[in-house]
C-alpha cells in the first residue's frame, strides 16, 4: 500500500494527540504501521493500523493493533485503544504515589497534636 500525504498527516495528527498522556519527552518514540491485510473470511480490502510507543518512564513498550474495513477508522480505533492503555498506566502511577503518601503519614507524627 502506498503511503499518501493525506494518510501521513492524519496519522501524525492522531498520534501527536497522545502526547498529553505521556508527557513531552525527547526520549519518547512512536511507531505507526498502516497497511492492508487479507482474511480469508472477508472480501475486499481489510486495513490494519498498529501503534507502538516506547518511553523510558513507561517501563514497557505499549502496542495496539486494530483491523477494520476503513483505514481511517482503523487508525482512530488504534489511537483510542492506546489512549486507554496510557490512561491506565497514568492512573496506576498516581495511585501508587498516593498509597505511598498514606503509608508515610502513618509513621510521621503530626506537629502540634
Amino acid at each position: 500500500m502506498e503511503l499518501t500525504q493525506a494518510i501521513r498527516e492524519y496519522t501524525e495528527k492522531k498520534v501527536s494527540g497522545l502526547g498529553k498522556f505521556i508527557g513531552h519527552n525527547d526520549a519518547v518514540k512512536a511507531f505507526v504501521e498502516v497497511g492492508t491485510t487479507t482474511h480469508h473470511h472477508h472480501s475486499g480490502n481489510i486495513f490494519r493500523a498498529e501503534i507502538q510507543i516506547t518511553s523510558p518512564h513507561l517501563e514497557k513498550t505499549m502496542r495496539t493493533e486494530t483491523v477494520n474495513d476503513d483505514l481511517y477508522t482503523a487508525i482512530e480505533e488504534a489511537k483510542d485503544e492506546m489512549k486507554l492503555e496510557l490512561i491506565k498506566i497514568k492512573d496506576k502511577k498516581i495511585s501508587l504515589v498516593r498509597k505511598g503518601a498514606r503509608a508515610f503519614r502513618k509513621f510521621i507524627p503530626f506537629l502540634g497534636e
